[in-house]
């Protein structure tokens, strides 16, 4: 149980038990089990402390110094810890639901079965801290120092939800979006569908370029992703590019005057083996010396000249777009599978290429055929949204040379490259 004389001192306020302390560093403070609920203990120093099974629920700890202290089994829930000292403190089996712990120190504090659900940990520093097996449904967790935390067996779920553990702290949140979310997982599947990195040096005289590029690349149901070297990075930019180049479906890069372009290229060409990149230059322009040592990579496309911004947008789907899309379905299809079985389509980018094509089927001349094949292309988008290749490739079959021509024609190529396999 608490030393009474110890309680009495805190609650005459955090001045009269710090000068106490001060007075007698010898004597460890016990408030075992003391209810201390919703206290104002803000610069409190309770070192050392025992406060094992205490209750500090809402209590305000804020800048309190809490290093070395038993915390076992102590209830907190909703205090206020932010810039606590909590280094070394043992808090097993400690109750944190929605304690705020913002840039506070846990540095080699031990919080195993501790339930971390809903709490606030921004900037906190877990420096050497072990979290095994804490819950932490619900946490927000940014700018986090992990560097030798344990963190294993971390439960995702609530306590009234099938028990689901993950070994990392920053992705649990992102982990559990994805098994509970639908609309993540179908965004996910968007950005790495239809994401297109668009890479250049775009100055103010040359940004009408960029404009007219990003809108294009809309009006096609892509998604434009834009990294403009014009404008200064405080980041790093070499991490920032590979990120985004994992999320693309291809990448443009406009190599028009911009040593930045070709660095980042030499990052991101060696390492990204399926990712079709297609350069573009400004006519009279010469291409940088090792632009052709990159050409080597066979998913690195011929370098597509512009002289206007007129020109380069009547000639997109031609000479941009339709030969990166190409270049997708090449790399996405060329190879065999580890069993020997081929690989299975882009079905979520085909349904939306087959939308496309229904849609310009509809406003041809030709109504002789114009029912029958709309019918099939319907059919082969249903079966693809479905996750279903053979039957997609089945009614594409029936569509018929006549879709094809037009599938060639508006520059779906995932489209047209099936059209032509079911064939």
């Amino acid at each position: 149980m608490a030393n009474e004389e110890h309680v009495a001192l805190l609650k005459q306020g955090v001045y009269v038990w710090n000068r106490w302390r001060e007075e007698n560093p010898g004597i460890r403070p016990n408030f075992c089990q003391a209810i201390l609920f919703g206290r104002y203990l803000s610069e409190a120093n309770l070192s050392g402390a025992d406060l094992y099974k205490a209750n500090l629920a809402e209590a305000n700890l804020v800048n309190a110094n809490l290093s070395k202290a038993n915390l076992i089994l102590t209830h907190m829930n909703q205090a206020n810890l932010r810039l606590a000292n909590l280094c070394e403190a043992h808090l097993e089996g400690a109750e944190l639901y929605e304690v705020d712990l913002r840039n506070a120190n846990l540095n080699g504090a031990k919080l195993i079965g501790a339930d971390l659900t809903h709490a606030a940990l921004i900037r906190t520093d877990l420096t050497d801290a072990n979290l095994s097996g804490c819950r932490i449904y619900g946490i927000s967790a940014w700018d986090l120092k992990l560097e030798g935390t344990t963190q294993e067996n971390l439960i995702i779920t609530d306590r009234d939800q099938a028990e689901i553990t993950v070994d990392n702290i920053e992705v649990a949140q992102f982990i559990y979006l994805l098994l509970h979310n639908e609309k993540i997982r179908h965004v996910i599947d968007t950005i790495t569908s239809k994401a297109v990195l668009i890479l250049g040096r775009f100055t103010l005289e040359r940004k009408a370029v960029l404009d007219a590029l990003r809108e294009e690349l809309r009006e096609r149901d892509l998604l434009p992703v834009v990294f403009d070297f014009s404008i200064p990075a405080s980041l790093d930019v070499t991490e920032t590019i590979k990120v985004l180049a994992g999320l693309a479906r291809f990448v443009i890069a406009d190599i028009t005057d911009a040593t930045e372009v070709r660095v980042e290229l030499h990052n991101i060409i060696p390492h990204f083996t399926s990712l079709a990149v297609q350069p573009i230059l400004l006519r009279g322009q010469p291409e940088f010396i090792s632009m052709q040592h990159l050409k080597n990579f066979p998913w690195v496309l011929p370098s597509f000249e512009y002289d206007s911004q007129e020109y380069l947008l009547a000639n997109l789907d031609k000479s941009v777009v339709g030969p990166a899309e190409a270049k997708v379905s090449e790399l996405r299809g060329a190879k065999p599978r580890a069993d020997g079985s081929q690989p299975t389509l882009d079905l979520p980018r085909l349904a939306e290429e087959l939308k496309r094509l229904r849609a310009a089927m509809k406003e041809a001349d030709d109504k002789d055929e114009q029912d029958e094949a709309i019918g099939a292309v319907a059919a082969a988008e249903k079966a693809a949204i479905k996750g279903d290749s053979p039957t997609t490739l089945q009614h594409l079959k029936a569509a018929g040379k006549w879709t094809l021509g037009i599938a060639e024609r508006i520059g779906v190529a995932v489209a047209t490259e099936a059209i032509k396999k079911a064939m």
